[in-house]
Order: C-alpha cells, then sequence, then structure tokens
C-alpha cells in the first residue's frame, strides 16, 4: 500500500533511536523530507546514515535539545515550513510517589508535554491556513492506565492526549488531523536498563528478564512481549498520510492488549 507521502515534510523529534528513528526511517523510505533532531552529533550522524542506507533520500538533522525551550526555538527556525509534526521525544523514569521530587515533576513535564506543546504552537496555524496538515502526539498505554511506579510520567502522557485531542476540536471542517498513538513496552535502548531495574533478578539473561517484567508489572499484556518501533511506526506513518483523512482526535493504541477496556 502506497501512503502518498512523497515530498511530504516530515518533522520527527528524538529520533535518532528507538521508535523515533523507525518512524523517521519509514515515512523517508515512503518518499517524504524528513527532519530529524538530536542532542548528539555523532548519535544524529549515526541515524541519518542508517537512514539513508535504508533508502530514505531526503534527510536531513537539526542538532538540539527540542526538550528546552531555546532547543525547540532552534528547531522550528532552522525546520522551515513543515507538513507533518511527530512528537515523538520522551523520558521515563520508574520512581515511588513519595521520591518524586519536584524537579523530577517539572523535568518529565517539560520534556514530555512541553517540547510537544511549544512545536504545535508554532505550526497548527500555519497548517490550519493552508488547510492541510498532520500532528501525532506518541503518548503511551500509561496515558490511559498509570503505573503505579511511574505516575509523574503517565500523568504527562495523560497530558498529551488531552492536548491532542483538545486541538483536535479546533481542526473542525478542515483537511488538518491531529492523533495520538500509545505504545506499550517497546524495544529500545533504554528499556532493557529499565526492565533490570525493577527485576527480582537483574543479572539474569535478557529473556527472563523480559518475561519476569511482562510477569510482574504488566500482565495484562495479550503479547506478552516488548513492542517493536517498527510496529509502532506503521501506524504513525498512516496517520500522518492522506489515507488516514478522517481519522481525527482519536487515541491509536499500540499497546499489545495492555488497555483491557472498550474505547
Amino acid at each position: 500500500m502506497k501512503l502518498q507521502l512523497e515530498n511530504k515534510t516530515a518533522l520527527v523529534t528524538g529520533s535518532t533511536a528507538g521508535i523515533g528513528l523507525e518512524i523517521a526511517r519509514l515515512l523517508a523510505v515512503e518518499g517524504a523530507n524528513v527532519i530529524i533532531t538530536g542532542r548528539n552529533q555523532d548519535k544524529l550522524d549515526q541515524a541519518l546514515a542508517s537512514i539513508e542506507a535504508s533508502g530514505g533520500k531526503q534527510v536531513r538533522g537539526i542538532l538540539a535539545d527540542v526538550g528546552t525551550a531555546e532547543g525547540a526555538a532552534s528547531v522550528i527556525e532552522q525546520a522551515g515550513e513543515i507538513e507533518i509534526l511527530v512528537n515523538n521525544l520522551g523520558i521515563y523514569e520508574s520512581k515511588n510517589f513519595s521520591e518524586i521530587s519536584d524537579e523530577d515533576w517539572f523535568k518529565l513535564f517539560e520534556i514530555n508535554v512541553m517540547s510537544g506543546v511549544r512545536l504545535a504552537r508554532a505550526y497548527f496555524q500555519q497548517m490550519l491556513d493552508r488547510n492541510s496538515g498532520r500532528i501525532i502526539f506518541i503518548s503511551s498505554e500509561s496515558g490511559l492506565s498509570t503505573p503505579v511506579d511511574m505516575i509523574h510520567y503517565g500523568t504527562t502522557k495523560t497530558a498529551q492526549l488531552a492536548i491532542a485531542r483538545g486541538l483536535a476540536n479546533l481542526t473542525k471542517g478542515t483537511r488538518v488531523t491531529v492523533n495520538s498513538v500509545l505504545p506499550g513496552p517497546t524495544q529500545s535502548e533504554g528499556i532493557g536498563e529499565f526492565m533490570r531495574s525493577v527485576s527480582k533478578h537483574p543479572d539474569a539473561p535478557a529473556e527472563q528478564i523480559e518475561a519476569e517484567f511482562f510477569a510482574e508489572h504488566r500482565p495484562g499484556s495479550l503479547i506478552q512481549r516488548l513492542i517493536q518501533p517498527q510496529e509502532v511506526a506503521a501506524a504513525v506513518a498512516y496517520l500522518a498520510s492522506p489515507l488516514a483523512g478522517a481519522v481525527n482526535g482519536a487515541s491509536l493504541r499500540v499497546e499489545g492488549g495492555l488497555v483491557n477496556h472498550i474505547g
């Protein structure tokens, strides 16, 4: 299936690894002009080379920390006009609620929420004026089912859903859409270390730690495994495409069946 993304310009934040990299890769392979962001020049260069090796011909990188106001402003200045915005940047950590400091709360809110707010604020009106555009927030199943060991993280993911839906309400009668994608635990650079940090047997083989994690911390998962970032990227690429013109204000779950309710 062709996604009709040729010559569309897409900005994907937090895109030097994991879900963000695979979203950027797929959009580029489908013919979009893709802009990726990262804080480390070496990782940015490696990501660009990886995408180009996969067949993505129109891709460039911006070195900036989108999790800060200054970094977001730099990206907005350098990126120029875009048609697809994927707010993927995000961090997480496991912490007892009583130990989550004000600084922890502010840090996660600044990176997970305000990064997307700042970019959406810059591009949303342009999209409305052009009567064309896509904004996609990469939220999490934690935005629907707040994990007790990551309440601050879950709160930021719920906030993303509220922002996305609020913006979608402002698109009424236009060809602009705003949606959210909700991955579950996904294979990434940091997930192995995270699972070890909550494991009863941190020195066990990776396969055993993964099985323990799903049995103890995500027993509701129907697939009982880590999601592959390419599986999330496929959903995002669809929402970014003209084929998804009737999908607006939606929260698309790609979480392996963790959320046990309809709707």
